[in-house]
């Protein structure tokens, strides 16, 4: 298997929706509204994807500054391909991307939380979320 890697390839809403139901990933993001999905694919600022034959079959989008701190929000590879080190170097590509001091930083899911400990990062307990239905305590918004 030849996979090819690029950085910032463009990347078609219905190829990410096609990736994400062929991953696990599908099961946690919003693939039925088409709105948010191409607000995701449009607004990422460092996308590397991983193509068998042409195929998209894995993806790490994040959103960085290059500098302090990347967000990596989503890595999905296809169930087919999984197991082959594909999500490793999707990782390693962004990684490599980032300047020195820049922290490569996510939220897993609980099932992915051994893959993650696997390949060398920290756990950390201090992530904090606010749903987008909540409100900031005090506000006058």
């Amino acid at each position: 298997m030849d996979i090819e890697y690029k950085v910032n390839e463009p990347v078609t809403v219905d190829q990410f929706i096609d990736l994400l139901m062929r991953s696990t990933l599908g099961e946690r993001r919003p693939i039925d509204d088409r709105e948010c999905m191409a607000g995701m694919v449009a607004n990422a600022n460092l996308t590397v994807t991983a193509r068998d034959a042409g195929r998209l079959v894995g993806v790490a989008r994040s959103m960085t500054d290059f500098h302090y701190a990347c967000y990596l929000s989503d890595l999905a590879v296809c169930r087919a391909h999984q197991r082959q080190g594909i999500g490793r170097q999707l990782l390693a590509v962004t990684q490599g991307r980032l300047g020195p001091r820049c922290k490569l930083i996510l939220i897993a899911a609980p099932a992915a939380n051994a893959y993650y400990e696997h390949l060398g990062f920290v756990n950390n307990s201090r992530c904090w979320i606010l749903a987008r239905d909540s409100r900031i305590h005090g506000s006058k918004e």
